[in-house]
């Protein structure tokens, strides 16, 4: 029945119109495109937001709390995507869920929008995890109900959709930078709230003719009795969340650092459980649970890797506040700009690279060691960094092109390891939890970022050197570890390349 369904989907949407891809791509190519613009543009200056004065329209948080809660936003949008793919797959279908999610980013933004408290801000947050959490990975796998399993232009389809994630992350935040940071942080998310406003007008106004049944169906529906029984944990879940929340915070005992600490807890304890589960499973074979244990260090150096690269938007968004040089041949360089380096470089560099591995065949470097290469790419990033301030002391302003070489040299990392995750993941996978090992692969960036608020208390002027020093040095020789046991690892493999 699955695959009779899925045929249906697959023959119901025009098959060219898009680039010689099916017209559904055109719908979802916008639509992630208006989301990221609208996520990425708020991502921009919501760190500034939190820390800079009343005076200057910000909140007027202590600068360490902000760079945590920016932390633990990003871990929490990772981990709500399971929330999202299972809501999709057992409730109401990846279309509902795009739809849903995107009215919920907006009127995330929306609350950002409204000058007011920080608990309009938090209401904010929690709109915007929960919308990201339904809309990001559901509009993706739609994606993939475009096209038959046998299609050759699905690779080519992920890529010109991928293309549009990095485009509307580009654009951001020099819109939504610029006015938050030149005129108002309150008009900065406006814009990103209009950005989800377009997207969600794209996606509605063209799913009917382009989409076809492509995420209308439901996976796997829940019966009337699992109905009842999961309306009621949800329930009973919500009940003692909030009870808890109204007992603990009076108390004393539910407060930024606790909280920080329990998303920590949470963001190494999930993917823990997850492994245990699918290695324990008697739908596991030997030979899967082999391919699990191969999969344990690259999941570690994913967790390594993100926890550098996610940096960008919390640390180094700092870093280019406070510590470089904005006024730069002659032109006034908004912080929020350095935001667009990230997608610029992987615009520029994606395609060097799908043809450098393409190129060398079957020389190219095995999984573990561009694993290695990516954490070796992510650590240098960070020792550059650490430089200006050895050559000019901590008190100096720095040249923007330190900043400019370090987020390029991090994205050359990301994409030695990234996209190889993503390939690994599927291939590495045991066929009984092969979704769920791909809502794994994300855990390894919600865990970072979890880890992330821990340590970013940690950074300041005085101890940038070190800071960068510690991280970058660990990077580098965890990826030395894993290319010297890159052999054993392919063992596990059992075959796979």
């Amino acid at each position: 029945m699955a695959d009779f369904n899925k045929q249906r989907i697959v023959e119901s949407v025009p098959q060219r119109g898009f680039f010689g891809h099916p017209k559904g791509l055109f719908t979802l190519f916008f639509t992630e495109f208006w989301e990221r613009f609208s996520y990425y543009g708020m991502k921009a200056i919501l760190v500034y937001y939190m820390y800079y004065e009343l005076s200057q329209g910000g909140l007027g948080m202590e600068e360490s709390t902000a760079l945590a809660i920016m932390s633990i936003y990003g871990s929490l949008v990772y981990m709500s995507g399971i929330i999202g793919g299972w809501l999709a797959d057992r409730v109401f279908g990846a279309s509902k869920a795009v739809f849903y999610g995107g009215i919920l980013i907006m009127l995330g933004h929306i609350t950002l929008a409204i000058p007011g408290s920080v608990s309009l801000f938090f209401v904010s947050m929690v709109l915007i995890v929960l919308g990201t959490g339904l809309l990001k990975p559901n509009v993706s796998s739609i994606v993939g109900q475009l096209y038959s399993e046998d299609d050759g232009r699905r690779d080519a389809g992920f890529s010109i959709f991928y293309m549009g994630i990095n485009l509307g992350a580009f654009i951001a935040p020099l819109i939504v930078g610029t006015i938050g940071m030149d005129y108002n942080f309150h008009l900065g998310f406006s814009i990103a709230a209009v950005g989800m406003f377009l997207g969600l007008i794209m996606f509605t106004s063209t799913k009917k003719k382009n989409l076809g049944l492509a995420g209308t169906l439901v996976a796997s529906p829940l019966s009337s009795a699992e109905r009842k029984k999961v309306s009621l944990l949800f329930g009973t879940g919500a009940v003692l969340l909030a009870v808890i929340v109204a007992v603990t915070i009076p108390l004393g005992l539910l407060t930024f650092k606790s909280f920080i600490v329990i998303i920590g807890i949470l963001g190494i304890l999930i993917p823990t459980l997850y492994f245990i589960v699918m290695f324990r499973s008697p739908r596991t074979t030997s030979v899967e649970r082999s391919r699990l244990i191969a999969y344990i260090p690259l999941f570690i150096a994913a967790i390594m890797f993100w926890a550098i690269q996610e940096q960008g938007s919390t640390i180094l968004a700092s870093y280019a506040d406070k510590r470089t040089e904005l006024h730069f041949a002659g032109l006034h360089i908004s912080p929020a700009w350095f935001q667009s380096l990230n997608p610029l470089f992987v615009i520029t560099l994606a395609p060097l690279f799908a043809w450098l591995w393409v190129k060398l065949g079957k020389r190219q470097p095995t999984i573990p060691k561009k694993f290695a290469l990516g954490l070796l790419f992510a650590g240098l990033s960070f020792l550059v960094i650490l430089l200006p301030a050895y050559f000019g002391g901590e008190n100096s302003l720095v040249n923007p092109l330190w900043l400019v070489l370090s987020y390029f040299i991090v994205v050359v990392g990301e994409l030695c390891l990234s996209p190889v995750g993503l390939s690994a993941t599927t291939k590495l996978a045991p066929s009984a939890f092969s979704a769920q090992t791909m809502s794994l692969w994300f855990l390894s960036n919600a865990a970072a970022q979890a880890i992330n608020a821990q340590i970013v208390r940690f950074y300041s002027p005085e101890t940038e050197m070190v800071y960068f020093g510690v991280i970058g040095g660990a990077a580098i020789l965890l990826s030395i570890l894993l290319y010297s046991f890159s052999s054993k690892i392919q063992g596990y493999m059992k075959g796979i390349q």
